[in-house]
């Protein structure tokens, strides 16, 4: 079956550019880049922040996802959050640093980002996952390249520096294994 999208386009109460399925709620904020894409499926309720920094930036969101508060989603290359996902509120998602890590390349990244110039041929950016039911829990913080797996939960103020198997529960800082779910 085809998904049919709404676009903030031609709907007031989807943010421009943004696409949602049937039966989504967006109370959040989005700061697009042009040329990039948001696409949210059916019977979400998305309170937080989806910022994409390059033009071919990708936020992919499954069905039934719910993302809360203050939760900022950054992207400057590929997020991909699965069906049925919690995340809670003030997480953050990043696929990359934002910024090099050589102090003469973010000389300028201020001013830079101010103009719209930023230059990111100097900043890596690496694509994250979120499986399938994973819970992400309040204040973790999840970096670059990591890939959440299927039913994986991710306890409040966890910083997850690698990749988490499915249906594991990870905690701390840096996130570790805790126990098996299900």
């Amino acid at each position: 079956m085809k998904r049919i999208f709404r676009s903030g386009d031609d709907n007031p109460e989807i943010p421009q550019g943004v696409q949602c399925g049937k039966g989504t709620k967006y109370t959040g904020s989005v700061s697009k880049k042009s040329g990039s894409t948001i696409r949210i499926g059916d019977a979400c309720l998305i309170e937080g922040t989806l910022t994409t920094y390059l033009p071919d930036a990708s936020i992919l969101i499954g069905n039934h996802v719910f993302i809360g508060k203050n939760t900022l989603i950054g992207c400057g290359k590929s997020i991909e959050i699965g069906d049925d996902v919690l995340i809670s509120f003030d997480v953050i998602i990043q696929d990359s640093d934002t910024h090099s890590l050589s102090s003469v390349h973010r000389k300028k990244d201020t001013t830079d980002w101010m103009n719209g110039t930023k230059d990111w041929t100097h900043v890596t950016l690496k694509p994250v996952k979120i499986g399938d039911k994973a819970w992400i829990g309040a204040r973790a913080i999840i970096l670059k390249g990591i890939q959440i797996g299927q039913g994986a939960i991710v306890g409040a103020g966890s910083v997850v520096t690698s990749d988490v198997e499915p249906f594991t529960i990870v905690a701390g800082n840096p996130a570790r294994f805790i126990r098996k779910t299900d």
